[in-house]
């Protein structure tokens, strides 16, 4: 491992805060211009309903607001992106009653179109988005759903209503894909992990690149030895209405991934033969790769550059407190540690700062969240001396 700390610029800036939200989605435009962001007044604690976070578009290092939102975490924001299909139109997600919805927002016109679900990820073809139940999320994994929204599904372990919905955004319609149900009637585990008798939850959905499948965990609780609650993750795939889901991964655990291609995606798990590793996973066959084995200090938030040539990933807070920042390429095994941010250890855990890289477009610069200065804002880190070699 190589120590090459690459330079790096704050966008943001003033007495508020600033945070764009998770791994898997592109804050840059198209035109690499301008970023996402969310903008709140606090950090280091759960919001509550009612307390907004303005969403804003930063070009030229200044945040101009366009929107509020009710429906947001630390973790994940509002689900806040660019349309796919549309340079000028942003989509995230908000609150009507006890009810979550999604807004498309015209940053031209300023007219707002509101869409029947919640949405999580959309397809790179524009049509589709998909949705879970954010209530749900938010009581079994605090910070990455939306607390004060109605569960119609509360006390249901299972339920065969709830799970992955496949929203068509032209239409503004929903259907469920996938069911919670579903999942837990075809891959019961037996004895006291049993996760029938344990509230289950999905998480982390991702299209495929083609539009034509997707991906999701299916999450539920148990208890260690000392009492101290944990879940387990199976990792699945499936075509848009459900049909040939496949078990990508029931091996206890699987964290952060995305689609590398159409067919592959790059996953930090655990495997019975290969332990906690990056795996490459080849969807609807048992052919899996270790990447970079032995490489990282553990897990990350992975993703490889538009090219391939370089993957892109960072740490939890090492032994001096900081997130490490690593670009690894591909093609010798080389990694390079490209940057090391502090993190207040006593952030409550669900309020957490991760680092969150994302990619611009163009694989010459990331984008990071970091609190490493004292407040939450948004770093780019210009990483074109080595992708661009």
């Amino acid at each position: 491992m190589k120590t090459m700390h690459l330079p790096v610029e704050r966008v943001t800036s003033g007495s508020k805060h600033h945070f764009f939200g998770y791994f898997d989605k592109y804050p840059w435009d198209r035109s690499g211009r301008r970023l996402l962001a969310h903008q709140t007044s606090f950090v280091a604690r759960q919001p509550v309903p009612g307390e907004k976070a303005v969403i804003g578009v930063i070009e030229n290092k200044v945040f101009t607001p366009v929107a509020e939102t009710d429906a947001w975490c630390w973790q994940q924001g509002s689900m806040l992106q660019w349309l796919s299909d549309d340079d000028n139109k942003i989509i995230f997600n908000d609150r009507e009653g006890d009810g979550f919805v999604a807004r498309i927002l015209d940053l031209n016109t300023g007219k707002t179109e509101t869409i029947c679900r919640p949405i999580y990820c959309l397809s790179p073809d524009g049509r589709w988005a998909l949705s879970l139940n954010f209530s749900r999320l938010d009581r079994e994994r605090p910070g990455y759903g939306y607390p004060g929204g109605r569960d119609p599904f509360l006390g249901q372990h299972h339920p065969d209503g709830d799970g992955v919905w496949l929203v068509d955004l032209k239409a503004n319609t929903a259907k469920l894909a996938v069911s919670v149900d579903r999942v837990t009637r075809e891959y019961m585990r037996t004895g006291k992990n049993s996760m029938e008798r344990t509230p289950g939850w999905f998480n982390h959905i991702l299209f495929s690149p083609d539009s034509r499948r997707f991906a999701f965990f299916h999450r539920w609780r148990l208890r260690r030895p000392d009492g101290s609650p944990w879940h387990l993750t199976h990792m699945f795939t499936a075509n848009l209405d459900g049909s040939e889901l496949y078990p990508l991964n029931l091996e206890d655990m699987s964290s952060h991934y995305v689609w590398v291609n159409d067919r592959q995606i790059i996953n930090y798990s655990n495997r019975h033969a290969t332990g906690w590793n990056y795996h490459l996973f080849t969807d609807q066959t048992d052919t899996v790769e270790v990447i970079a084995k032995g490489v990282f200090p553990g897990d990350g938030h992975c993703s490889y550059s538009s090219d391939s040539r370089w993957m892109l990933t960072d740490s939890y807070p090492q032994k001096d407190s900081c997130r490490k920042l690593f670009l690894y390429r591909l093609a010798d095994g080389e990694a390079f540690e490209i940057g090391s941010f502090y993190a207040d250890p006593t952030y409550p855990i669900p309020t957490r700062c991760d680092l969150h890289p994302n990619w611009s477009r163009d694989d010459s610069a990331v984008c990071i969240d970091s609190i490493h200065e004292g407040s939450r804002q948004v770093y780019v880190v210009d990483v074109s001396s080595l992708t661009k070699a």
